[in-house]
């Protein structure tokens, strides 16, 4: 029986070899990194338990029984956080087929930022965005797009399914892995949101790319870091940015930010002239 936490469990196991775990490896190995038998042995737990875990026959592990888990296979805290809600399911299922609407209160904060500014919810669709943050991100579509809940602008989607949004950014392939990781990240907080489910089989079925990071099972809450763009209109440029989670949301402001004087802040000056 394959399930989200075997499959999680297994991708990390076969990133560790026995020599990084401090382990002695006799003997050639089927499949590569740890066997069960030797993360059990590092966790702390018996084989069998571990064996029942990697099938989904969890039982809500412990606290203890998750960080030793997580140590031994040397998680990072996203990871650990991601590991914990999968062994540990919660009983309250979300509701299925909820629309994210902006809290008015947030929609007006984001039309007041000067710099680009984008809400987004767990999908990564776009539910506002100011005018700058719509030149950024996707100036071939209508700013009023966000509007419509139906066919709103999927960032995951756009970057794998429309080949020329990819020619925005200059890393494409740590652009790939962090919008694979955020939608695992989110997987594991909204099991059972269908929209979520439906829009990964999509991609699963339509890009090999998503597919093979897919399963890779990569983990990233996207909550800070830096953009290297190629915009087809401005050039090339860099931008920091932080995602704040809104309160009582799952929704994500998208805040980027250019130093004064830097030639980032002179091509989102030429941006918003031009636009």
């Amino acid at each position: 029986m394959t399930t989200e936490l075997g499959e999680f469990l297994r991708s990390r196991r076969a990133a560790i070899s026995p020599e990084e775990a401090g382990l002695v490896s006799y003997g050639a190995r089927r499949v590569p990194g740890l066997r069960r038998e030797e993360l059990a042995m590092l966790a702390g737990v018996s084989p069998t338990y571990y064996t029942r875990l990697e099938r989904a026959d969890h039982h809500n592990a412990s606290d203890a029984v998750i960080d030793s888990l997580a140590r031994a296979l040397r998680l990072g805290p996203e990871e650990h956080d991601h590991l914990r809600r999968l062994a540990r399911p919660g009983t309250a299922a979300p509701a299925r087929y909820r629309v994210e609407r902006p809290r008015p209160s947030t929609a007006r904060l984001i039309q007041a930022t000067s710099g680009p500014a984008l809400l987004i919810d767990h999908r990564n669709d776009v539910l506002a965005w100011n005018r700058l943050g719509h030149l950024l991100m996707a100036p071939d579509l209508p700013f009023e797009q966000t509007e419509d809940v139906e066919n709103r602008p999927n960032m995951t989607r756009r970057f794998f399914l429309e080949p020329k949004t990819r020619d925005l950014w200059v890393d494409q392939a740590a652009i790939a892995s962090s919008h694979v990781g955020f939608l695992r990240y989110s997987s594991g907080l909204h099991p059972d949101d269908h929209r979520l489910s439906c829009m990964v089989g999509e991609l699963t079925q339509k890009s090999d790319e998503f597919a093979e990071l897919w399963a890779q099972h990569p983990i990233n809450d996207c909550g800070y870091g830096v953009k290297k763009f190629q915009h087809p209109i401005v050039g090339r440029f860099d931008l920091e940015y932080e995602a704040p989670v809104m309160p009582e949301t799952s929704h994500r402001m998208c805040l980027y930010h250019a130093e004064a004087g830097s030639p980032a802040a002179d091509a989102l000056e030429l941006l918003d002239r031009l636009g």
